[in-house]
């Protein structure tokens, strides 16, 4: 709901709404006045129970711990669940003193008038204090659904007087409990205690329909036993059990009583297991407690105080995101699919950010105003719950990572993968040679090895690129837009990573060459049972350093797309057959399962050096002995997109992804490379 509040020039103005979700406790604690306590309550042991009087709020602005500004709390908007509400010792479900029988609002004021029904230390020490005249106030606990912000200058009248910003006015509040304490947010609060003889009947808190108390179960007296010892003498009554099954009775008739109490008239099933299992009133209240919070009004806040996960999933449902659900819990999508039926659009999304951030427009007509307050520029409320620039980017990156998944990974495929945490150069040490294990001489000591003198190294660059959402896609409220953008943001990653790792895979006439024994030429090395087996052999008589076996298998051949389809008969053909005359070798296929085919594009591009539709390569698993290796910034696999205001020379949104990699090539002996011509 909106308020009018009146500018100091007399016009009238809508006062502004914190359309956010506050606080879910609003105690009321600040300086405390002065006030009269009348304790007149009977001596122990006598059957009057105390009664109090409490001026609970007098509708004045409060200073309340975790408020920025003073707080009002508007009782027209006070909400009052039952009559019959607990009245506690500063607040603690543990300090029970009684419980209120009547709760209004008279003057702009809440008064609270009961008794003080529970037996328990704290009630105890709330009446001893009151006969030595101690000062009791009195402080609400309230849930807060919706305030509005009055900003300074402004002013607005709430609870039959003028009051003046800045302040909040909490509209609507749920009433939780009462509380005794000796110092009160609201110093003019007051709590008078007078004693009053126990009458037969009971008031009900909704009818003023007399309700007879609960009788305690009748208690039958035996007859005492009587011993002499002569005529005219009489011994001392034997013990019975006559007065231990009063108090019994008493305790337990206290016990029910306390326990319907407790319970009301909303948890009957706890209150059948309190009475039936013996439990004490301490346990029934937790168990009152708990049932209580899923239930708790705190939880029935406005539709429009939503926060970032809930604004998240509206876009990502409106933008038809595949697997929604993978991605954020049945909670929040139900509740942005309640919120926004018909999907959100650019403008709501932008202007729900700007609104909590103290925005007091509910329009687009200012963009340029709604951009800057969706951005936290000008805060004019003291507190945000939602972050925009947040929300963009985590919406933006799911889309963001299909379109670096767009385009063709075969790199991922053949390449080892290195986490770096700076942009320093790194080396590794050649994987290969002087490693194995010397025998261990009588003693045990063992000899020291070398991690050799070949290296490779690697470093990471930065890529990146910036795009903008202008204002004609904000105007026509195209929420398209925060997918597109990013979706093309992560393609161009893709192609980046692509473009770089193949550039420098493909220019290898160094790396793979006759002096390292990794590179085979001529007519027999076309890809084929022959040019397979010969490209087997060589990599198989590969060597380490020392001359010995290398000890590595091939695992996978990389081809161009030319070569795509021969490649996958000789993985999965178990035979092959030539119709020509000449054909002499047998139509089994001794490679079925071998070698994994990947293939590449980019092998056969003309505009890499290197290219070639015929050439193809044979190579170890990358995680054994990798011919090439990719390096990550901090281990970032995929691109990182960020969101935030344009420029002041550019009315929108601007985008940059950017992407933190590099590629080297590795060991020579990780792989074989066939020409596949003369």
């Amino acid at each position: 709901m909106s308020r009018m509040t009146t500018s100091p020039a007399g016009r009238p103005e809508q006062s502004q709404q914190v359309s956010q979700r506050l606080p879910a406790q609003l105690e009321l604690r600040a300086a405390a006045g002065a006030i009269t306590l009348q304790a007149n309550a009977a001596e122990p042991g006598s059957d009057a129970i105390p009664r109090f009087l409490m001026v609970a709020y007098t509708g004045e602005p409060m200073t309340v711990e975790g408020w920025r500004h003073p707080v009002v709390v508007d009782l027209e908007g006070l909400s009052v669940p039952s009559q019959r509400r607990s009245v506690r010792f500063g607040h603690s479900i543990f300090a029970g003193v009684g419980h209120t029988e009547r709760i209004v609002v008279e003057g702009g004021r809440l008064i609270a008038e009961g008794i003080v029904s529970r037996d328990t230390d704290a009630a105890r020490e709330i009446v001893a204090s009151g006969k030595r005249g101690f000062p009791w106030q009195a402080s609400i606990g309230a849930q807060v659904a919706q305030a509005e912000f009055v900003r300074g200058g402004k002013s607005i009248t709430v609870n039959a007087r003028t009051v003046e910003g800045p302040v909040y006015v909490a509209r609507r509040t749920v009433l939780g409990e009462i509380s005794f304490v000796d110092l009160g947010a609201d110093g003019n609060t007051s709590a008078t205690i007078a004693a009053i003889r126990q009458e037969n009947t009971l008031m009900d808190e909704t009818n003023s329909t007399p309700v007879m108390p609960v009788e305690e179960p009748p208690i039958v007296e035996p007859t005492r036993a009587v011993a002499t010892d002569g005529p005219g003498t009489e011994a001392s009554p034997s013990v019975t059990p006559v007065a231990e099954l009063r108090a019994q009775a008493l305790a337990e008739s206290k016990r029910i009583a306390a326990i319907r109490r407790v319970c009301g008239s909303r948890h009957a099933e706890i209150e059948e297991r309190a009475i039936a299992e013996g439990w004490t009133q301490d346990k029934c209240e937790l168990e009152v407690l708990r049932a209580s919070r899923p239930k708790a009004p705190a939880v029935h806040v406005p539709d429009h105080a939503i926060g970032n996960r809930v604004l998240e999933a509206a876009c990502v449902l409106s933008a038809k995101l595949q697997q929604a659900e993978r991605q954020y819990d049945e909670q929040t999508l139900e509740a942005a699919s309640r919120r926004f039926r018909s999907g959100i659009g650019l403008q709501e999304l932008l202007l729900e950010a700007a609104r909590a951030n103290g925005y007091s427009g509910w329009n687009f007509r200012d963009s340029r105003a709604v951009l800057r307050a969706a951005f936290g520029h000008n805060l004019q409320a003291g507190f945000s719950s939602i972050d925009i620039g947040g929300i963009l980017s985590n919406v933006t990156n799911k889309f963001l990572l299909e379109g670096f998944f767009s385009v063709e990974r075969t790199w991922r495929n053949i390449t080892a993968v290195r986490n770096v945490s700076d942009f320093k150069t790194v080396t590794s040490y050649r994987l290969i040679g002087k490693d194995q294990y010397e025998k261990v001489a009588p003693g045990g000591e063992l000899k020291h090895g070398t991690l050799g003198e070949q290296s490779y190294s690697n470093k990471a660059e930065t890529y990146g690129l910036l795009l903008s959402i202008d204002r004609r896609d904000i105007v026509n409220d195209d929420l398209g837009a925060i997918t597109t953008v990013p979706r093309k943001l992560g393609r161009g990653s893709g192609l980046k990573i692509n473009d770089i790792f193949w550039s420098v895979f493909m220019n290898n006439a160094a790396f793979f060459s006759v002096g390292n024994n990794n590179y085979l030429a001529g007519a027999d090395t076309a890809l084929g049972i022959d040019g397979m087996t010969k490209a087997e052999v060589a990599f198989l008589n590969q060597i380490d350093p020392d001359g010995k076996p290398l000890g590595v298998m091939p695992q996978l051949i990389l081809v161009p797309t030319a070569l795509s389809a021969i490649g996958t008969v000789l993985f999965k053909s178990l035979e092959i057959r030539d119709t020509t005359a000449n054909a002499k070798f047998p139509v089994a296929n001794p490679h079925t399962g071998k070698f994994r085919v990947e293939v590449s594009r980019y092998l056969s591009n003309n505009q890499y050096t290197g290219f070639s539709d015929k050439s193809w390569y044979l190579l170890a698993d990358p995680s054994d002995l990798p011919v090439i290796e990719t390096a990550f910034l901090n281990g970032q696999e995929s691109p990182t997109i960020e969101s935030a205001e344009a420029d002041f020379n550019v009315l929108g949104i601007q985008m940059r992804g950017f992407h933190d990699f590099g590629v080297s090539l590795q060991e020579p002996r990780g792989g074989i490379r066939a020409k596949g011509e003369a």
